[in-house]
């Protein structure tokens, strides 16, 4: 289960959680301009957009979770078991594209959100295995830029783009439905409340933060989504990189998972393996990790972006305690 979202301050950021019971040894990873992508469909990405981000290695290719590439177009993919439908055949006139090879094509390919919308419009998303060991994972993806954000959805009514005005994604419902939900809630405000229930009760606040009266707290999808909408909307902007950081933090942290407190069926503990917040358009990507809330980044610009061999960074897991005394 996981939770994305978007932040605008004085520079676009974009980050995520991602949230299991076991890790599959994730790594940053930037990709250059010359790394090969091979595609299961038509012919391979020699040459594209330079991508930084969280990804699991495959057989040497980076298999992305979330990342940017050097336009500053995000995107994530995030797990939509039970409503994922891909399609079992390739479609004549339509652009076919495998699942595991979607994330780099649109960032490979596509400076802009609307460039992206373009392209999926023509998509064919087919569920045809990276390889025979991984399983085709059952995501839907948030897709934004510093202008605008979508959700893409393939389900067995076909391939469908929403537009995201909150610029918060979780995992099931469909996003329509994550979004009418909010409807519940429109009374809930970061101000303190006024009695409506009557005027002839001396009913009083006691506490500060009564206004969020009713903010589900669960660990849901569907909860999430509402609670990390709340604290995004409201979060207040800030001056300066390492303020917007923190704060982009502190918004994902709204939804954090404590090892213990959701049970699997298969008895695993799901846990927050880690926060990723990336400043778009100066190509920084910063994480924390479970057991290490320090934040730690990776500069894209860093490294050689015309080469043609990926770069990975292993995660930082735990943390080196500063004692001031």
């Amino acid at each position: 289960m996981c939770t994305a979202a978007t932040y605008s301050a004085n520079n676009f950021y974009f980050g995520r959680t991602l949230d299991n019971d076991c890790s599959y040894n994730e790594e940053v990873v930037i990709t250059p301009r010359r790394y090969a992508f091979d595609m299961k469909f038509g012919r391979p990405l020699n040459t594209h957009f330079a991508i930084v981000g969280m990804a699991h290695v495959e057989s040497g290719r980076p298999l992305y979770y979330d990342a940017v590439n050097e336009h500053g177009l995000c995107m994530a993919g995030l797990n939509f078991v039970g409503n994922a439908v891909y399609s079992d055949r390739c479609k004549d006139g339509m652009d076919n594209i495998a699942q595991c090879d979607l994330m780099p094509r649109i960032l490979g390919t596509c400076a802009t959100a609307e460039q992206a919308k373009k392209l999926l419009a023509r998509a064919n998303v087919t569920n045809t295995p990276f390889n025979d060991k991984l399983h085709v994972a059952e995501l839907h993806w948030i897709i934004a830029d510093s202008r605008e954000a979508f959700t893409v959805e393939s389900t067995a009514s076909g391939l469908h783009v929403y537009d995201n005005p909150v610029g918060i994604l979780t995992n099931n419902p469909t996003f329509p439905e994550q979004m009418f939900a909010l409807n519940n809630y429109m009374s809930l405000s970061p101000k303190q409340p006024h009695n409506e229930f009557c005027s002839d009760l001396p009913l009083r606040t006691y506490s500060n933060g009564m206004g969020a009266l009713g903010l589900p707290g669960d660990l849901s999808s569907q909860s999430r989504f509402v609670r990390a909408a709340f604290t995004k909307t409201n979060a207040a902007l800030c001056d300066c990189e390492e303020k917007n950081v923190t704060q982009f933090f502190h918004i994902l942290g709204s939804v954090s998972q404590t090892r213990g407190c959701c049970i699997m069926d298969n008895g695993g503990e799901e846990i927050t393996l880690y926060t990723s917040c990336c400043n778009a358009d100066k190509g920084i990507y910063y994480y924390t990790s479970y057991y290490n809330s320090g934040i730690t980044a990776v500069d894209m610009h860093r490294v050689d972006l015309d080469g043609c061999a990926i770069v990975r960074y292993k995660l930082v897991k735990y943390p080196s305690i500063k004692y001031q005394n």
